[in-house]
């Protein structure tokens, strides 16, 4: 698939900021050429997708988000990485397989979506493990339908109920249109979640993420009903984050400028169970550390 034109005037996002790529940056600070800052086995995904082995991670350089709590703001805010070749970006991603990741992970790839596909379209025929699209959920439907032939597991955020949090939060404050969309069309595709022989490793299906915010428990209720009543039942996973720890911006925030308490992560604990969202995945309180952060030192980029 060529999606080279949309460069010309970026329509890869839901801001639509119609952006000529080629000589200039939208909001997600990227041009056209591919910037990562690390590709490695990585332990910390989900078990489904991290298994024994790991998940083979690339992250991607820049986001179309602005979350002022990012754990991953090197990367996605300050843009760290360095540039290479969608040759160069096929050639990690057979590399990751022959050191026995389960899967492909592109983790924040949707401003480099035309290169990706390209590196992808090269070695189609040589990848034999699945590909994961693990995103922060603000993604565009049409976007989402040009990758049913590519993506194998999504692996969305679903951030924010309220517009006011996600603009306040993450300069977006059409966050949930766009990502309950998209979500939806990820399902569509996917149909239901698929296993390997052992029932252990995901091989096909959606993982929706959510991490809870502090103060925001409330909101996070809100996504759990809309979850119950809008998506199909036993077509998706989720997964409930306690991993919140202050970033990047935070102390801007004085509200999310700590982490979140047990009573707040147990109340959407016990909302999920009580509808009957209990096929998926929670997280122990502990789990709030930033050794859970890779290093972003370039390893495996090339």
């Amino acid at each position: 698939m060529n999606l080279d034109h949309i460069y010309e005037s970026c329509s890869l996002c839901p801001r639509n900021c119609g952006i000529n790529r080629h000589v200039s940056t939208g909001f997600c600070g990227c041009g056209d050429t591919i910037k990562a800052a690390r590709a490695a086995l990585h332990p910390w995904e989900e078990p489904c997708i991290s298994g024994s082995r790991g998940s083979g991670t690339v992250f991607f350089s820049g986001c179309t988000l602005g979350c002022c709590f990012c754990q991953n703001y090197t990367i996605s805010q300050e843009n760290f990485g360095k540039e290479i070749t969608s040759k160069e970006l096929a050639q990690i991603f057979l590399r990751l397989q022959e050191e026995g990741a389960h899967n492909i992970n592109l983790v924040t790839a949707t401003q480099y979506l035309p290169s990706v596909l390209k590196a992808l379209d090269l070695i189609k025929s040589k990848l034999s493990i699945p590909v994961v699209y693990n995103c922060g959920g603000y993604e565009s439907e049409d976007i989402i339908k040009e990758l049913a032939s590519y993506i194998d597991i999504w692996l969305p955020d679903l951030k924010y109920f309220s517009s006011e949090l996600s603009l306040r939060y993450s300069k977006a404050s059409d966050y949930f249109d766009a990502a309950s969309k998209a979500i939806k069309q990820m399902i569509r595709q996917t149909g239901a979640p698929q296993f390997d022989s052992d029932g252990v490793l995901m091989k096909k299906g959606v993982i929706i993420r959510h991490m809870v915010l502090p103060g925001a428990y409330k909101d996070s209720i809100r996504l759990l009903h809309w979850m119950k009543d809008e998506l199909p039942e036993g077509m998706y996973y989720i997964s409930l984050l306690s991993q919140y720890t202050p970033f990047y911006r935070s102390e801007s925030f004085p509200e999310i400028n700590r982490r979140i308490t047990s009573y707040e992560y147990g109340k959407v604990v016990d909302e999920a169970i009580r509808l009957g969202l209990d096929q998926g995945f929670m997280q122990e309180k502990s789990s709030a550390k930033e050794e859970y952060t890779p290093p972003f030192n370039l390893e495996g980029i090339f």
